[in-house]
């Protein structure tokens, strides 16, 4: 992707740094949270693909608030009122020939979107609130917590030291710790971050919420570890009309956690039109393999039997028709086309592990990924985090995947469940035991697969494609979007294995349930 061009425009005595990326029908202006960086945005995974979807369906004007990034600081002993900072808004618009615009606002950037929205309605297409609030001291923190996080700016900033305050679940992924700290760095100095932080302790816009008229969705995560979701829900009810969204995850940024959801309900909000499906997405089955020292060999000794472990871990994937996909520390990801490819690598690959002396720990999911480039998003972050509850020597999945091993031979006995921030509910799992004398506890389904295969939701979807209708239909019918209607036929044919839709028709036509025909 080219570099995109950042101009400057003038709002009084301060310059405010500001991009424009995409040609879409509209504008959309994107108020940043506590600190950002115009620049650094692009190097993140999750922030780029966020940035890339906005700009997709509208002409995204992106620009770092006064006292952040690339914009000029600010007077610590004269700091700027909401109203002051409000109106950089305008000026960028101005400079950027946007005469009325969608508004984003995102954590402290949400109250300066609410003020303008109240104070330029003639300008204010649309509003959308991610993680916002609009009393900083009621649901972000109280002054004694505030001044610790500051007296944590003054002496620690730039190290990633704030990263548990906003992302905690992203502590122990040690490339985005790395990036969270070239962050910090990057967008200010710990005087100019002290000075935001005190900035953003006097917001208070109760008083105008009644003033907004234009259409607004919310969107707050449920378990938010830096603005409480109350925060929202008190939104949802002053603003006039306004819709609530509330989705899983605790970590707070808007571009961590399952960004392709927090965009799809933006598209559909702004454009009246459920999201596009992206052609560059497939579905595969993720391995991640981790390999640990137990045996507390020496740092040399260790080295050699890690490379070893990696050498054989290449040739292995090839062999089971996979693809090595990255590395992150001990971290291995390959990519199969299939789970039953995956499952028997990763059996290969733990005996392998036992022979070189080392302790393995896997995890296996399903779900999109990219086509190109490494695999990040949701189903990379859950195969990851089963390689890291998976204990000595076991290779644990997601139940999706001994569902779609149907068939193979496999076995698989039952792994639990457990709560993963980003989804709706706790995750059912399965252990792959190469013990075939047992009777799995959790054996797929066998063929013909009957309709209690299927989800809830799975069944009504097949009981409507049997009525003949589209996945637009499906999807306006069930209020779901495209993209989910078209994941759930994907899931249905892969369970099924059936070859098409009228396939699952047949089945719907045959099996009659509660939700049939």
């Amino acid at each position: 992707m080219r570099p995109i061009e950042t101009r400057y425009a003038r709002s009084g005595d301060v310059r405010i740094a500001y991009q424009v990326v995409g040609q879409g029908a509209f504008d959309l202006v994107f108020v940043p949270g506590f600190i950002s960086n115009l620049d650094l945005h692009w190097e993140d995974e999750g922030y780029s693909r966020l940035l890339k979807r906005l700009s997709a369906f509208s002409r995204l004007i992106l620009f770092d608030k006064r006292g952040t990034g690339l914009s000029d600081r600010v007077d610590a002993n004269h700091l700027p009122s909401l109203e002051t900072r409000m109106d950089d808004v305008r000026a960028v618009m101005d400079a950027a020939g946007s005469g009325r615009a969608a508004l984003l606002g995102a954590s402290e950037g949400a109250p300066m979107a609410m003020l303008f929205a109240a104070t330029y309605p003639e300008r204010t297409r649309a509003l959308v609130l991610y993680g916002g609030y609009a009393h900083f001291h009621r649901w972000v923190m109280p002054p004694e917590r505030l001044d610790a996080f500051i007296a944590t700016t003054e002496t620690a900033w730039g190290t990633g030291a704030t990263l548990p305050h906003f992302a905690p679940g992203r502590v122990e992924d040690s490339h985005f710790a790395t990036w969270w700290s070239r962050f910090e760095r990057l967008s200010a100095s710990p005087t100019a971050a002290a000075a935001l932080a005190r900035m953003n302790a006097g917001i208070d816009v109760r008083g105008i919420l009644s003033a907004i008229s234009a259409p607004t969705l919310l969107i707050h995560r449920r378990n938010d570890a830096r603005v409480d979701p109350d925060a929202s829900r008190f939104l949802a009810r002053k603003i006039p009309n306004a819709r609530l969204v509330e989705i899983p995850g605790r970590d707070h940024p808007v571009w961590t956690g399952d960004v392709d959801r927090v965009a799809d309900l933006i598209e559909e909000f702004l454009t009246g039109e459920p999201a596009v499906a992206d052609s560059e997405r497939v579905l595969a089955a993720l391995l991640v393999t981790r390999i640990y020292d137990t045996a507390r060999l020496g740092d040399r000794m260790w080295s050699e039997r890690s490379q070893r472990f990696q050498d054989i871990w290449r040739l292995l994937v090839g062999r089971h028709g996979g693809r090595p996909a990255g590395t992150h520390g001990e971290l291995m990801i390959s990519r199969f086309d299939g789970p039953a490819r995956a499952i028997r690598c990763a059996a290969a690959l733990r005996e392998a592990a036992q022979e070189i002396g080392v302790a393995s720990a896997q995890g296996v999911h399903v779900g999109e990924i990219e086509m190109r480039g490494p695999p990040v998003g949701l189903t990379a972050r859950v195969a990851i985090q089963l390689a890291a509850h998976a204990g000595r020597g076991d290779i644990l999945a997601s139940r999706l995947v001994s569902d779609l091993a149907t068939g193979s031979g496999l076995h698989f006995i039952d792994g639990g469940r457990i709560a993963l921030d980003e989804l709706d509910e706790p995750l059912a799992l399965v252990l792959a035991t190469s013990e075939q004398h047992l009777e799995p506890a959790c054996r797929s389904k066998p063929r013909p697969a009957e309709p209690a295969t299927l989800t809830a939701r799975e069944s009504e979807v097949v009981s409507l494609i049997a009525d003949g209708k589209s996945n637009a239909a499906i999807a306006a019918e069930l209020n779901l979007s495209e993209h989910t209607v078209k994941r759930h036929v994907a899931n249905i044919l892969l369970k099924l294995d059936l070859p098409s839709r009228a396939a699952a028709a047949a089945f719907s036509a045959r099996n009659p349930g509660p939700h049939g025909p």
